[in-house]
């Protein structure tokens, strides 16, 4: 079955991309959910030209992902963490810790947007996760968890 999604679907697509996917998870899930609607002859018309009118927008979201990319890529996060003796933490860092630090420093960044290595970090280190702005612009964020005095 061919859809159109209306918005991001992690492990599937972007917004707007013409995605094949089984009956099933089309019919059951995405378009009850409103996240995609059926790609016939007539919603393909409307794709392209809405695609076609957005092209400007969207590259002007791109530019300014890229230059929030590039601020990032020499900035180095600390995170105070409890540990014991052996440096596993109290707890875990996630993704969540990121997208509050990076909004301290005046990014406004989803928590979603942020993929770790792991779902949660648990133990003391340096680590790297992965944002993901714009389709196209994706980079790397450097954090290092520390112990907490």
């Amino acid at each position: 079955m061919e859809l159109i999604l209306k918005q991001d679907v992690k492990n599937l697509g972007f917004a707007n991309d013409v995605v094949k996917v089984r009956n099933g998870y089309g019919l059951n899930y995405l378009i009850p959910q409103g996240f995609a609607m059926i790609a016939n002859a007539t919603n393909k018309k409307i794709h392209a030209e809405v695609v076609k009118q957005r092209a400007h927008k969207f590259a002007k979201i791109k530019d300014d992902a890229q230059s929030i990319i590039d601020s990032l890529s020499g900035i180095v996060l600390t995170i105070p963490m409890k540990a014991g003796e052996s440096g596993k933490l109290f707890g875990s860092v996630t993704s969540q810790h990121l997208a509050d630090l990076l909004k301290k420093m005046g990014y406004t960044i989803d928590k979603k947007q942020i993929s770790m290595p792991a779902e949660h970090v648990k133990a003391l280190g340096t680590y790297s996760a992965e944002v993901v702005l714009h389709r196209d612009v994706k980079g790397p964020i450097q954090f290092e968890v520390i112990e907490q005095e």
